[in-house]
């Protein structure tokens, strides 16, 4: 009898743009793993009921994105120390047991990148109070960040991710914003994007060249498309910027991990982002 091919895949909503079954599916071809990765594109209502037909349709992992982040929390058996200090998880495993064991590979991901893109900062400002933002604001507390100002649409939401880190870290100041206008980004070195405004055409930029300045590095967590029109601004104001890919690969990682207990390839992981994010007949840029 031939057995089933191990699935795994990424839950979320919209997520036809993810590039995370590239760098996930070169992986497991690479270990020769006979598995597979692709998207679980979910509506709202449509969660509960995936989540309790895993194990008949071979699901042994997925990771989880917007707007599931924090939504998932409710329904995961064990959760790793990130998680519970995050209130976010962006990976779950299936245990043997059919028990959901949910990880945060966001802000070792997003502090990864940062590392490797030699970026320290002293004062961030943080459009967004979701999954992703919690993880940004670990790994921001985790470096020692002097503050961390947030705005988010809905004020609760920055007031509640304030609340829950101003104790976990003493040396980091966290405060919350009623409008963009007010984060001062003049004493600012980094502004962090962690919404998913800017994936339409039709979104609004959130900050324009005005508003940045050269000693400014903007970090838009979103990878596709490549330069949003907040990167777009900071290229404008000569201040310094990239988009989520390298946060995309390094979490992809550690994810990869947690699925396969392999370790992950990652200069095949690379290769294949590389490739999939720049259309065809270019040469592939280096993340």
């Amino acid at each position: 009898m031939t057995l089933k091919p191990k699935l795994y895949g990424l839950v979320g909503f919209p997520i036809k743009h993810s590039l995370s079954p590239y760098i996930h599916n070169a992986a497991l071809s690479a270990l020769k793993i006979k598995a597979r990765y692709k998207l679980f594109e979910l509506q709202p209502d449509q969660l509960e009921h995936f989540l309790g037909n895993l194990k008949q349709r071979n699901i042994c992992g997925f990771n989880v994105t917007i707007p599931y982040k924090e939504k998932i929390l409710p329904y995961l058996n064990i959760r790793s120390p990130g998680v519970r200090e995050i209130k976010a998880a962006n990976t779950v495993i299936v245990t043997k047991e059919g028990k959901l064991k949910g990880f945060n590979t966001d802000f070792l991901g997003f502090s990864r990148h940062l590392k490797e893109l030699k970026v320290h900062p002293g004062k961030a400002a943080l459009i967004g109070a979701g999954g992703a933002a919690r993880a940004v604001c670990f790994a921001l507390g985790k470096m020692n960040t002097k503050e961390v100002c947030i705005y988010d649409i809905d004020a609760y939401k920055s007031l509640g991710i304030v609340s829950q880190f101003k104790n976990l870290f003493s040396q980091t100041k966290f405060s919350a914003v009623a409008r963009i206008e007010e984060f001062n980004l003049a004493d600012k070195d980094l502004l962090i994007n962690a919404t998913s405004v800017g994936i339409r055409p039709e979104d609004p930029c959130l900050v324009g060249s005005q508003q940045m300045h050269k000693g400014l590095f903007v970090y838009d967590l979103i990878y596709n498309p490549a330069e949003t029109k907040l990167l777009g601004q900071a290229k404008i104001a000569g201040a310094g910027f990239s988009n989520g890919l390298g946060m995309l690969l390094y979490q992809g990682v550690l994810a990869f991990g947690h699925f396969t207990g392999k370790k992950a390839p990652v200069e095949i992981m690379r290769s294949a982002l590389e490739k999939a994010c720049l259309p065809a007949g270019r040469e592939a840029r280096k993340l």
